[in-house]
């Protein structure tokens, strides 16, 4: 059974920077698609950075330039590093994967938020102080 479990968030000042993690367990598969996304209170929720297997990266307009999406294959972890931090970026974090067997298309990951991810980590808050 595939699990995800995220850690890493807490409360920093603007201008800080936090290290998000997203632990992987129960995987067997060897192709994937995983994000970061993100849900502020009383907006929805928005995709903030994703990674193919085949190396694509996606960012969103408003993190790029600030945010690194990596993954440890070895460990099976996803990161997510968040210099620079605004105010704005005060939110939940969710860490979102989806595995097969099978290659995706080239774009399949980066191409949409939302690609079909079926499992999600619990979340991790991340709070920015002005």
């Amino acid at each position: 059974q595939v699990q995800l479990v995220e850690s890493g968030g807490g409360s920093v000042q603007s201008g800080g920077s936090l290290r998000l993690s997203c632990a992987a367990s129960g995987v067997t598969y060897i192709n994937y698609c995983m994000a970061w996304l993100r849900q502020a209170p009383g907006k929805a929720p928005e995709g903030v950075a994703s990674l193919g297997n085949n190396g694509r990266i996606r960012y969103a307009d408003s993190v790029k330039g600030r945010f690194t999406i990596s993954r440890d294959n070895a460990k099976r972890t996803l990161y997510l590093q968040m210099n620079s931090l605004k105010p704005e970026d005060t939110a939940m974090y969710y860490c979102a994967a989806m595995f097969s067997w099978y290659p995706y298309p080239y774009d399949y990951c980066s191409g949409s938020w939302s690609p079909g991810y079926n499992y999600w980590g619990q979340g991790t808050q991340v709070t920015v102080s002005s």
